[in-house]
């Protein structure tokens, strides 16, 4: 039986539509995948969606729709960009399955049971869209130290996991098990900024928020989501808390890799490791945190409004040689830079240049010279030593860089082969050959090498480019090469016939082609522009009885028997005023203390619920968004 192989990527969170940052990892993965297949591995794959938490119940409420429908929707999307992108999974789990659920309620049970968490509250800074709790000291500028966004305060009952129980046990295994955390970098910044700084309990539950697995013996809680999302590596492949596991998880667990984004590493090495510590599981062999992809130096994110989509690139550049880029542009440990003029480079340079003009050369010369039949003949002389031996070896350099996941080493290695070939040709010049035919032997020799070649990189760039290397193999009439003979040269069917319609796998792309096609994508993007509906025209004496004054909220308070109104307490310079505004839905009161508002300061007053609101809040309003305005000015200063 082959030796099996369980390799996971994190699962994408479904607020909104991944961009080829977040598809990169499958990409990535996918690669490893589809490599250790080839190597004869009992390959499982498994990838998914993550699909509780606040930002999505949020989101969902903004979209006018129920969570798991909204769920549904963006589920389904990210489903078929994966398909689209070629990615091979066995597994697309989600974590709105009901196995899942089920399991993860048992496990939090399970953790309760034995003393593994305790109840208490939370007080503290939280980012909503990263799902995460921060202190005072772990903040960046005030800003949430991984997105950078809003943090804001936040107070409520949680059950938390005594992280410290597990703590010496996790650096003993880390200082043990070298290969457990790469590149080193990851696992340095995980012992030197967490464990050996020490860890705080963990929360585990919230209580803010509805949308979620229910804590079953205290339905006030939902689980929380790194307990809900980490554990889908083990309920996916037949986890049971009861111990009676799948034999598929008996099989695959534990996990050969886990895929993941260096911003979650600590998630993965930390909290993960130690939930499994908990429920008696080992370890995963190796956590893998990869860089990021940026676009013009900067993180992609959507706030930012600078983010590219896989299957956008693929209308203009095609599913392979989108693969390829976001592949071979990423080093190791550092981030990788994509933009539509460097992907334009790279493709010409390495696809067409070089793999799409060696094939096609070797085929049409094929054809010229000797109507497209490809013969040893055997008359090889020492120039063509060093194209044998790259070609020999080829492999063995792959692999190597595969297994420690240097996957743009692996692939420039490749290139690099292809690059001799072209060199190769230049070298043995075959146009001259054919003027003599005495050469003939020698000339069907030089065709025969490049042939052998291209069979052999063409294989290895499987994995990278599934659907070009099967079409180029198919010009070649060769199958792929097995990797148990790649270290032998000289194995193609002497005789075998190439294409007679040989086909250009990479056209050269211009750049403003390019330019042009990612504009016309663009502007579908845009949305027409709608002229803001315009109530009866005013005079400026009309806009002169009213006065708006700039106010410190020092208080703020939920309205009985109200869900949509809001108590606030202001200082408006000297004077001190009370305004209520149905703002409950859209802030929390916490929310609002310190800021500064506009408000209507000579509104006449009015009783609301029974209390009397003395002005009005500013407030603006944007596709069923709400935000409050806000002024950098001194409470009591005039707007005008």
């Amino acid at each position: 039986m082959a030796e099996k192989y369980y390799i996971t990527t994190a699962i994408a969170y479904t607020s909104s539509k991944p961009h080829i940052g977040n598809v990169y990892e499958a990409i990535l993965a996918d690669a490893f995948a589809r490599f250790k297949r080839r190597q004869g591995y009992d390959v499982f794959f498994q990838t998914g969606t993550d699909e509780h938490g606040q930002k999505i119940e949020e989101k969902a409420k903004l979209a006018g729709k129920t969570p798991k429908e909204y769920v549904d929707e963006v589920a389904a999307e990210i489903k078929s960009i994966w398909d689209s992108m070629n990615i091979s999974y066995d597994k697309f789990i989600r974590t709105t399955d009901e196995y899942h659920e089920k399991q993860v309620a048992k496990i939090f049970r399970k953790f309760y049971d034995q003393g593994d968490i305790y109840k208490g509250f939370y007080e503290g800074k939280y980012c909503t869209p990263c799902e995460t709790f921060y202190t005072e000291s772990q903040l960046v500028n005030g800003k949430c130290p991984t997105c950078g966004g809003e943090v804001h305060s936040a107070h409520e009952e949680a059950y938390f996991f005594k992280m410290s129980k597990y703590a010496p046990r996790l650096i003993d295994y880390i200082n043990t098990h070298p290969d457990f955390i790469v590149p080193v970098a990851r696992k340095n910044e995980m012992m030197n900024n967490f464990l050996n700084a020490g860890l705080q309990d963990l929360c585990v539950s919230r209580t803010s928020f509805k949308w979620g697995i229910p804590v079953d013996f205290d339905d006030k809680h939902v689980v929380y989501v790194w307990v809900d999302a980490l554990t889908n590596y083990i309920t996916g492949i037949g986890y049971d808390a009861d111990g009676n596991h799948s034999e598929q998880y008996k099989r695959l667990w534990p996990a050969d890799v886990h895929v993941i984004g260096k911003d979650i590493v600590r998630f993965h090495t930390i909290y993960w490791p130690i939930f499994l510590m908990a429920l008696g599981e080992p370890l995963p062999k190796t956590v893998f945190g990869h860089a990021w992809i940026l676009q013009n130096g900067w993180k992609m994110s959507k706030s930012k409004g600078n983010v590219m989509y896989s299957d956008d690139l693929t209308k203009i550049f095609g599913v392979d040689a989108v693969r390829y880029y976001s592949l071979v542009c990423m080093p190791y440990d550092n981030d990788g830079n994509l933009t539509l003029e460097m992907m334009t480079e790279k493709i010409n340079s390495d696809l067409a240049n070089v793999y799409g003009n060696l094939l096609k050369r070797t085929i049409a010369m094929s054809q010229k010279y000797f109507g497209g039949v490809v013969e040893n003949a055997g008359a090889d002389e020492k120039i063509d030593e060093e194209l044998k031996e790259l070609a020999i070896h080829a492999y063995e350099n792959f692999a190597k860089n595969m297994d420690e996941y240097r996957i743009a080493d692996a692939i420039e290695g490749l290139i690099a082969v292809l690059r001799r070939a072209n060199k190769y040709i230049d070298e043995t010049m075959p146009w001259v050959l054919y003027k003599d035919e005495s050469n003939y032997p020698r000339l069907k020799t030089v065709l025969y090498n490049l042939t052998e070649t291209l069979v052999i990189i063409t294989s290895l760039l499987d994995p990278i480019m599934p659907e070009t290397a099967e079409k180029a193999l198919k010009q070649l009439n060769s199958p792929f090469r097995k990797y148990e003979d790649m270290g032998k040269f000289g194995l193609y069917a002497s005789g075998t016939k190439v294409t007679d319609n040989a086909e250009i796998i990479f056209n050269r792309l211009d750049i403003e082609e390019v330019y042009k096609k990612a504009e016309e994508i663009e502007n579908k993007y845009a949305a027409p522009e709608e002229k803001p509906e315009m109530l009866p025209e005013i005079s400026i004496d009309d806009f002169a009885k009213v006065q708006l004054k700039t106010a410190l909220v020092t208080a703020c308070e939920k309205v009985e028997k109200s869900k949509k109104l809001l108590k606030l307490s202001l200082k408006v310079g000297g004077d001190r005023r009370t305004v209520v505004s149905g703002i409950a839905e859209y802030y929390k009161p916490e929310e609002l203390i310190g800021k500064t508002v506009v408000m209507v300061y000579n509104l006449k007053p009015a009783k609301l619920c029974g209390v009397e609101s003395q002005g009005m809040i500013l407030c603006a309003e944007k596709d069923g968004k709400v935000k409050i305005i806000e002024s950098e000015l001194p409470d009591g200063s005039t707007v005008r």
